[in-house]
């Protein structure tokens, strides 16, 4: 298996190369050359394969240049009960009027992120490890991706980390997590400004081709396949935990900013796992949702980016995005850095000629939420089903139950566990959210962290003078 760009003007790589890269010389995003499928007879026999199994099956297929042995040995030190808390890795909940969520968030960090970050960590040691190499790691979060990959990578050999997130706006809960740690080799640098600014650094230091070649620059955002790949694992598995037999179809809901994990649930739609809809579920930082309407994809500025409660979905450009618009215009590398320039440019593009096949053909939908959808869903499913949501997962569960249609069975996929938005559940519930053990007081350790200016210069002078 092979990859290429969206923008096509990269040279076919291996699975390993991908890994380390980040993005394409091109600016574009990496995606196989094909989309490997998958027949009924091997649905069947995937459908009873414990979690590790079914993702040594599945990234068997993207990883070939990495010996079988060797990967389902690293899938396998993964996804384990001491981890993930249970062997199921990723159990489903039904609420009491039908709508499904699928745990992803019982991992280290308390996110979905945990899913992949806890393998890409260990994907970055062995590669760089069997290449004799070092990787500095630049990333940018909204809320959840610094924290796990900062869990994935404390202490990982060859590895240093240098988390980008928005000065102020995560939670204290997020917060915490991120700067309490003191392993030498991560650094946070909260930046002023919204998730967008840390995103556009992140991808104006992979775009200086220079200075990533000269410090070895990688990232752990899902700009990055193998952390896209590692998520399509859980659709797979959601499907099976939450359906009878593979004749059943399932639709997915997924709280979406980056557009990296819905993009996954696309994959495994492409696949060939019997995805009947996937639902966009956004906060009111809605240009996802105005694309999947209207066919226009809009980015917004920082100015026009809202603070809200939901806030690792606090994005108005979704980086994860231009992987679907490559096969929405059929793998047309030359036609997605067109409109790529357009969205640098601060315009955006309009394929509402395409809309039919975003909605038949892809099976997207979408619906957004705002601070009063979240209480008012925090509420309702506490009262109802004895259940907390964090505010991301009620925007998923309010989204679901709006555009469901009858006979529908949709499967939310839960994006952290409300311990790490206190704020928002105390003002929904009139009391604090449960907090798993080990995380009492972590709000009151000491946090290391350099607050900075929105300025990629500032940045790489930063990462430099730490290599020094």
């Amino acid at each position: 298996m092979k990859y290429i760009s969206t923008r096509g003007a990269m040279a076919p790589l291996e699975f390993s190369d991908t890994v380390l890269m980040g993005l394409a010389p091109d600016g574009g995003l990496a995606l196989p050359e094909r989309y490997p499928q998958v027949d009924r007879a091997t649905l069947d026999a995937w459908r009873a394969l414990p979690y590790p199994e079914l993702a040594f099956e599945i990234l068997r297929l993207y990883a070939t240049d990495i010996p079988e042995d060797d990967l389902k040995a690293l899938t396998t030190r993964t996804y384990t009960a001491a981890v993930f808390g249970s062997a199921a890795i990723t159990p489903v909940k039904t609420l009491h009027d039908g709508v499904k969520i699928l745990e992803l968030s019982n991992g280290p960090t308390l996110a979905f992120k945990d899913m992949a970050m806890q393998l890409l960590g260990n994907l970055f040691e062995y590669v760089l490890q069997k290449r004799g190499e070092r990787l500095n790691i630049l990333g940018a979060t909204s809320g959840d991706t610094g924290s796990a990959a900062e869990y994935a990578l404390r202490g990982k050999a060859n590895v240093n980390v240098f988390m980008l997130s928005p000065a102020g706006k995560m939670s204290v809960f997020q917060r915490a997590q991120m700067y309490s740690l003191t392993d030498e080799n991560i650094h946070n640098i909260a930046v002023r400004g919204m998730f967008d600014d840390c995103q556009d650094i992140v991808k104006a230091v992979q775009n200086d081709h220079a200075f990533k070649e000269a410090y070895r620059i990688g990232t752990v955002n899902s700009i990055n396949w193998a952390r896209v790949v590692a998520q399509v694992v859980y659709y797979f598995a959601g499907y099976f935990n939450a359906t009878a037999n593979n004749d059943e179809k399932l639709s997915f809901c997924v709280p979406s900013g980056n557009f990296g994990n819905v993009c996954a649930g696309h994959i495994a739609r492409q696949m060939g796992l019997p995805i009947d809809r996937l639902i966009v579920a956004t906060n009111e930082n809605d240009v996802l949702d105005e694309f999947f309407r209207t066919g226009v994809y809009r980015p917004r500025s920082t100015a026009e980016t809202f603070v809200t409660s939901s806030p690792s979905m606090d994005i108005s450009k979704a980086s994860n995005f231009e992987r679907f618009v490559f096969d929405l215009v059929g793998r047309d590398g030359a036609e997605v850095a067109r409109l790529w320039r357009a969205v640098d440019a601060g315009v955006g593009f309009d394929l509402s000629a395409r809309l039919a096949d975003v909605r038949e053909r892809f099976g997207f939908v979408s619906g957004a939420s705002s601070h009063a959808d979240r209480l008012a869903t925090i509420r309702q499913i506490d009262a109802e089903d004895s259940v907390v949501l964090d505010p991301h997962t009620a925007d998923g569960v309010k989204v679901a139950r709006e555009v469901r249609i009858p006979g529908e069975t949709v499967l939310c996929l839960e994006t952290a566990l409300p311990a790490k938005f206190a704020e928002t559940i105390r003002e929904a519930l009139d009391r604090e959210p449960p907090r798993p053990a080990g995380f009492d007081g972590i709000e009151d350790l000491p946090q290391r962290v350099v607050e900075v200016d929105a300025d990629a210069a500032t940045v790489k002078s930063l990462i430099a003078h730490a290599l020094a």
